[in-house]
């Protein structure tokens, strides 16, 4: 034990040389001030010894004179004497090497070096047995009143009174040699009991901090160090735990007042630390007592939070650290106390505290809104435990408090939007949501729409704030829609959930519209994601039978939910999402992402329909209907983009549409259910049957969707599916599946060509180049398939008369090309007095 008190003694050396530093540095820095002003220090002349004036005789610095010189400031001190009235040597007042190691370190040693003498003084007694456990601890006692004593003595003799330090150093060994003779007489030799003792350490407590008000901060340290290890010397809980709080009240009390009075901020920052020390070591050895400590923790954090401020801490940080390390605490002391009524009781009183601080001074006001966020910490904790205590209570209490100071002063500082809302909406949701039975469903919906109300209230109250990014206006607004929905969701199965969802994103968009506030104007987007998630099943049902589809699985419909259950999630978002889009600021960045999710959600719900007539479920269901019913939803698709694209305003989403219904045609009749591979029914008429029709019509919406050569050629390129599937169904009927006939082969030569001549006669008429060279391209493969494959078939006659007809069909071709290139082109006709000058 006193190699800990060496320590001990060793760790205050420690904080002392570096509050010298600090003080050596304002030293240097008050000399250079004074040279650049041209005002140095005045040093008299050496005094013959024979004319000295006698010790008795020399005036003693003042507490003020030697605060100056040592360079420790107080609030309260009077104004600096006049130049020249106090007397400072050059060595002192502009410290080096050599007076720092000569002169200062060596007295802080030499303290500690006592404090280690008086100790190895009764360690060696009590190792002989010269002396009784009675005789070594007043010996030890009178060892501490001795140097106490000498500090004083120091501090007045002319002699050590111009150097505050020698006082400074016995008065610090004194305490500590008053502490270890305490810890003798109480813990080692029993010779006091705990009462007394206690009685002793509160004396040699108020001791320790009257000679640091006397003799400055190197003594405040060592009163703190001792003041707070003192308990564990005499026994924490020797007299009871009470009074060991009263005791760290009071001495933590008297920190504070001896900081705020000499402008200490290192003291009372300190003495802070100290006590939630102390507050966290009785949480970890208490096994009951916890509630006296918890007001303890109460009452140093109230008392920090006023004392800091006074010492001089400009930091709001530092300054709010108290409020938010004790209700922290109190935090860790709720479990331990069964989140009783005691509990809650000191959390809440805590929190008021920071409400009313920040209504007198805006600079706590984040302590406020950090009391709000524990406060829901501690309802959640709470409720999340089978006893649960009084959490119902303290969630109530809770909710009129933090809701009504913040409502009733929203106007004055944005932080108070955050506490009103934060006590309106947070304990409600936590409860609902923890313990949902203890409220019939109506209840809870009655109370939800109460708090939607007035969450609404406070958005409304802070209107004047538009495009500010503020907390009320647009917090407010969410807090509103989210109770309003969660009422909604009390009352009605989950299949109707989304309907309360964009009826509050609705509303939402009209009270942006109204305020025309930009981030207002966001979060009806929000309301449309978290609709089509609260689908749930739905929307799973929905994700699984497109996914299926895309991949080709021919009964889709299997997977699809039912027809209510799709127009309750569906139809809402896409009328909501149509409504919305009238406003062009609506929505903000994520406008086109809210509008396409809009649109899908009607094309979902459109396909949804389309496949009701049908109701294709099963594999014979789709060979009699499954083309047929693809090629519609198609044909729709494409129908109604080409009509909005032709309308002013529309022509993206007519864009949109129209791609989507190209691109279904590809994917699913072109590749994955090519009727040529896949058997389905087409139709046995030739001509007027649903392959040939579906491909014509494609080929026309192309052809006809906008001018220009791109369009032209997607419609070109349809048109040749079209001809090849007039071919297919004319030898195969129906179903179209099978390999390809002779007579097949014969049919794709003759209607290829007849396509290829049709579009050179086209390209010419329409002077389009692209259609004219697309034409030839075809002839040339026509061509070349009836030299190469179908002419090797043929054999007498019949290849005679088909090489003779395609030798005329291409003769004639090539001479009525050739005149088409040969006539002159528009910029090239002669002029009218051109043609007068060559007559």
């Amino acid at each position: 034990m006193i190699e800990s008190i060496l320590l001990l003694a060793l760790v205050g050396l420690t904080v002392m040389v570096l509050q010298l530093g600090s003080r050596v540095k304002a030293l240097s820095r008050r000399i250079d001030l004074l040279e650049r002003e041209g005002r140095r220090p005045v040093v008299p002349p050496p005094l013959p010894a024979q004319a000295a004036e006698p010790t008795a005789t020399r005036p003693v610095p003042t507490i003020a004179e030697r605060a100056a010189i040592s360079g420790i400031s107080r609030p309260d001190a009077a104004p600096a004497a006049p130049r020249g009235s106090q007397v400072l040597s050059r060595e002192w007042a502009r410290p080096n090497f050599e007076s720092l190691i000569g002169a200062r370190l060596p007295v802080w040693i030499g303290a500690v070096a006592l404090i280690a003498a008086g100790f190895f003084l009764v360690r060696y007694a009590i190792e002989s047995g010269l002396l009784g456990p009675g005789v070594r601890t007043f010996a030890a006692g009178l060892f501490a009143l001795v140097l106490v004593a000498a500090s004083e003595a120091a501090r007045r003799l002319p002699a050590t009174a111009s150097d505050p330090r020698i006082g400074q150093a016995l008065a610090g060994a004194g305490i500590a040699s008053g502490y270890g003779a305490l810890y003798l007489a109480a813990a080692l030799y029993d010779l006091v009991p705990p009462l007394p003792a206690f009685i002793v350490m509160l004396a040699v407590t108020a001791l320790a901090l009257f000679l640091a008000l006397r003799h400055g901060p190197p003594t405040a340290v060592l009163a703190l160090a001792g003041g707070f290890a003192a308990p564990l010397v005499a026994g924490y809980d020797a007299a009871g735990i009470a009074p060991l709080l009263v005791y760290l009240a009071l001495f933590t009390g008297a920190l504070f007042a001896l900081a705020v009075h000499r402008g200490w901020a290192w003291l009372a920052i300190a003495a802070t630390v100290a006590g939630f020390g102390w507050i966290n070591f009785l949480l970890a050895v208490l096994n009951d007592g916890h509630g006296a400590a918890a007001a303890f923790a109460v009452l140093l954090a109230l008392a920090a939070s006023v004392a800091l401020p006074r010492t001089g801490v400009a930091s709001n940080w530092i300054r709010l650290a108290p409020l938010v390390a004790g209700l922290v605490q109190l935090l860790a002391f709720a479990p331990a106390m069964d989140f009783g009524l005691l509990a809650w009781s000191m959390y809440l009183t805590l929190a008021g505290a920071t409400l009313v601080l920040a209504w007198r001074d805006e600079r706590y006001l984040p302590g406020a809104m950090a009391s709000v966020v524990l406060a829901l910490s501690l309802i959640a904790t709470g409720m999340m435990q089978v006893d649960h205590g009084a959490s119902v209570f303290g969630a109530i209490v809770a909710t009129a408090m933090f809701g009504g100071v913040g409502l009733a002063f929203l106007g004055r500082a944005r932080g108070w939007s955050w506490i009103a809302l934060g006590g309106i909406a947070g304990p409600l949701l936590i409860v609902n949501m923890l313990q949902a039975g203890r409220l019939a469903d109506w209840q809870w919906s009655a109370l939800a729409v109460i708090a939607a109300a007035l969450a609404g209230l406070v958005s409304w109250r802070r209107r004047d704030a538009v495009n500010r990014r503020d907390p009320g206006l647009v917090g407010g607004t969410f807090a509103a829609a989210l109770l309003w929905a969660v009422a909604w969701l009390q009352l009605v199965s989950a299949a109707w959930w989304p309907i309360g969802i964009i009826v509050a994103a609705v509303a939402v968009g009209w009270w942006a519209r109204r305020m025309q506030d930009a981030t207002l104007l966001q979060l009806p987007a929000f309301g449309l994601l978290v609709a089509v998630a609260i689908g749930g099943m739905t929307t799973a049902d929905y994700l699984r039978a497109i996914v299926q589809s895309v991949s080709g699985h021919p009964l889709p419909y299997a997977h699809l939910p039912s027809v209510a259950d799709g127009l309750r999630l569906l139809l809402p978002i896409a009328a909501g999402a149509v409504w919305l889009r009238t406003d062009a600021r609506m929505f903000g960045r994520w406008r086109a992402a809210a509008l396409t999710g809009g649109v899908v959600c009607a094309l979902v719900l459109a396909w949804h329909l389309a496949k009701l007539p049908l109701a294709i479920s099963s594999d014979a269901a789709f060979l009699r209907w499954g083309f047929l019913e693809r090629a519609l939803i198609s044909q729709a698709l494409l129908a109604v983009g080409w009509w909005l694209a032709q309308r002013p305003g529309a022509g993206a989403v007519g864009l949109y549409l129209f791609g989507l219904g190209l691109a279904r045609v590809l994917w699913f009749d072109v590749l994955l259910l090519n009727p040529v591979f896949v058997p389905q029914a087409v139709g046995s008429i030739p001509l007027l049957n649903a392959a040939v029709l579906h491909m014509a019509a494609v080929a026309a919406w192309s052809w006809r969707f906008v001018a220009g050569a791109p369009w032209r050629r997607v419609g070109m390129a349809f048109t040749l599916i079209a001809v090849l599937a007039l071919v297919r169904q004319a030898t195969h009927g129906s179903i179209m599946t099978g390999p390809i006939t002779t007579g097949e082969n014969y049919g794709y030569s003759a209607a290829l060509l007849l396509l290829a001549l049709g579009w050179l006669g086209a390209g010419i008429r329409m002077e389009a180049r692209d259609v004219r060279l697309a034409g030839l391209v075809l002839l040339t493969a026509v061509t070349l398939k009836v030299f190469l494959i179908d002419a090797a078939a043929l054999g007498g006659v019949l290849r005679i008369m088909s090489f003779l007809g395609l030798g005329v069909a291409l003769i004639g071709i090539s001479w009525v090309y050739g005149r088409y290139l040969a006539r002159p082109k528009p910029e090239e006709q002669p002029r009218p007095n051109e043609l007068a000058a060559s007559e």
